[in-house]
């Protein structure tokens, strides 16, 4: 089941709730890469990531919201040139290896072949490429509520998400959590979110979080093994011509029977 471009908007655009979640996440993800850090670099989210991503537009060489076909796009960002796409979940108009940075919300947990959809997202990603994902908590408030689009698709566990993107090929760098306040619309929780944010990443054991944070990055191994041999000639064989000299024709002409003697 997929979110609806509709939907997504109308939450984080329209309504007062939508905009604290924006404003949280967008943080923490600041937090793990600075906007002077990409500097020059190629950026690009999926699902519904364009939210996360303004922050990049004045420093990174290229950004690009990428957005499945079943959610639907829209223009982005507002009242500038257009950086969104509308792509397949599992074949994006990306070059291999040409990607940065890739940040994933609302893009994991309702991915119908999710395993497919993090094998694409290494593809793009260049060795030492980063993601970071930001998925439902199962253990959080917002999994078990459908009045945010959390409460949509598959909610993972930080272990279960370290799981399933090792099985692609990524390493886990670094695990967090965001959303300590409930899904509630009222004006305490909204006004003290950034409170209960720093008060969480303090005490995390005590206050659960709706939304688990993975950064990644993609590694290519070289080969392993003793591969095919490559025979290099010592000093001795290249020059072994040299030290037994082979006699020229007049030499062997002069040792034969009837030859000329000196």
């Amino acid at each position: 089941m997929h979110h609806d471009i509709a939907d997504l908007q109308r939450f984080y655009y329209q309504r007062s709730i939508g905009r604290v979640v924006q404003r949280v996440l967008r943080d923490r993800l600041v937090q793990r890469w600075q906007p002077q850090q990409v500097q020059g670099m190629s950026v690009a989210g999926f699902g519904f990531a364009a939210p996360m991503l303004r922050p990049y537009l004045a420093t990174a060489r290229r950004v690009t919201a990428l957005m499945p076909g079943p959610q639907g796009v829209m223009g982005w960002p507002a009242g500038a040139a257009n950086h969104s796409v509308l792509c397949d979940e599992t074949a994006w108009p990306i070059d291999t290896g040409s990607l940065d940075r890739l940040v994933m919300l609302h893009g994991l947990e309702t991915s119908d072949h999710p395993d497919a959809l993090l094998a694409e997202a290494w593809r793009v990603l260049g060795p030492g490429g980063r993601m970071l994902v930001m998925v439902p908590n199962r253990a959080g408030l917002w999994a078990a509520s459908d009045r945010t689009p959390f409460g949509l698709g598959r909610s993972y566990t930080a272990g279960q998400l370290d799981q399933q993107a090792r099985r692609a090929g990524f390493v886990s760098d670094w695990h967090g959590a965001a959303l300590y306040i409930p899904p509630s619309d009222r004006r305490f929780w909204l006004r003290s979110a950034q409170f209960w944010e720093r008060t969480g990443t303090r005490i995390s054991r005590v206050l659960i979080a709706g939304v688990v944070l993975a950064e990644l990055s993609k590694q290519v191994l070289g080969p392993v093994g003793t591969g095919v041999g490559v025979h290099v000639p010592s000093p001795i064989e290249v020059l072994g011509g040299i030290t037994r000299p082979r006699p020229g024709r007049q030499e062997v002409a002069r040792h034969q029977p009837g030859g000329k003697h000196d």
